[in-house]
């Protein structure tokens, strides 16, 4: 029986010295402004959103005559995210879209891989699944992406692998790469955009954070290295930062960015607001967390 006590001591006491703390927060939300951050939710708390993109800021559509974009909104979004398990992260959205696809529900699957760790694991990561569906009207133009020959062509499936480092308490860096496949494109275009992505995050203040992202499609039109593209394909990369204020209750946060569409399976496909030319909004999200 000694040797039975002894050998769990020694078990308990090599778990503690070798074992390695999880590094929390390495973002403050589960997006950053356009992209989703690697972080989900604790198991049974539920996270309700609004977030809201108005008008170009500047450019021949913004400026004084709009209140700077004040007095219009490009998308407007409604949902909620649930912890299943501190692991798993489900969510459901409403937005009013931005693209040809209009009045979109948006279903969302997350899923942390592993997490950072003391002396461990060098990152955190996870994967991303998401499936929109247009619930708006049918166009009388078969030409036309929102024609919906059929049912699934009202359908845009995304997915992505995201890996993110917190260097310091005051920063942290994110790298994605990913896939959106549209059921139904443009005439010349690509059904399957590959894009990479970047993120960051800067601690300023105890609540404010300095935050940002971009996603880059890496062929297709929507791509910046394809050469030989028709001019209506005048697609921008969506870039975007912003303001993240923590105030314990719920985040807040402000951001200015060209995506027009609020959702990957939106923005990442139709963005062609140019930074250069003013084309660029402010919006904000407001995320609320709850004990259920």
């Amino acid at each position: 029986m000694k040797k039975v006590h002894l050998t769990i001591l020694g078990l308990l006491i090599a778990r503690f010295l070798f074992a390695q703390n999880e590094v929390y927060q390495t973002f403050k939300d589960r997006w950053v402004i356009n992209s989703q951050s690697v972080e989900t939710l604790p198991q049974r708390k539920l996270d309700a959103r609004i977030a809201h993109r108005f008008g170009d800021f500047a450019g021949d559509a913004g400026g004084w005559s709009t209140f700077y974009g004040l007095e219009n909104a490009t998308d407007v979004s409604i949902g909620f995210e649930y912890g299943i398990t501190n692991a798993l992260t489900a969510g459901l959205a409403r937005s009013k879209g931005a693209g040809p696809m209009r009045q979109l529900v948006t279903g969302s699957m997350k899923y942390k891989l592993f997490t950072q760790e003391e002396g461990g694991k060098p990152v955190s990561l996870a994967v991303l699944g998401m499936t929109t569906i247009s619930t708006g009207k049918r166009s009388s133009d078969p030409s036309s992406v929102n024609y919906f020959e059929v049912f699934a062509h009202r359908m845009v499936h995304h997915g992505s692998v995201v890996a993110a480092r917190k260097f310091s308490n005051r920063l942290s860096l994110q790298l994605s790469g990913g896939l959106t496949h549209r059921n139904a494109v443009p005439a010349g275009d690509e059904n399957n955009i590959i894009h990479t992505g970047a993120a960051f995050r800067l601690q300023v203040t105890k609540a404010l954070g300095l935050i940002g992202d971009l996603t880059l499609p890496l062929n297709g039109n929507q791509s910046p290295f394809k050469s030989l593209k028709p001019a209506s394909a005048n697609y921008q990369v969506p870039f975007g930062i912003g303001l993240e204020f923590d105030t314990g209750g719920h985040v807040f946060q402000l951001n200015f960015t060209n995506a027009t569409g609020i959702m990957p399976t939106d923005y990442i496909p139709y963005t062609r607001s140019d930074w250069a030319e003013g084309q660029f909004r402010i919006g904000f999200t407001i995320s609320r967390i709850f004990n259920l």
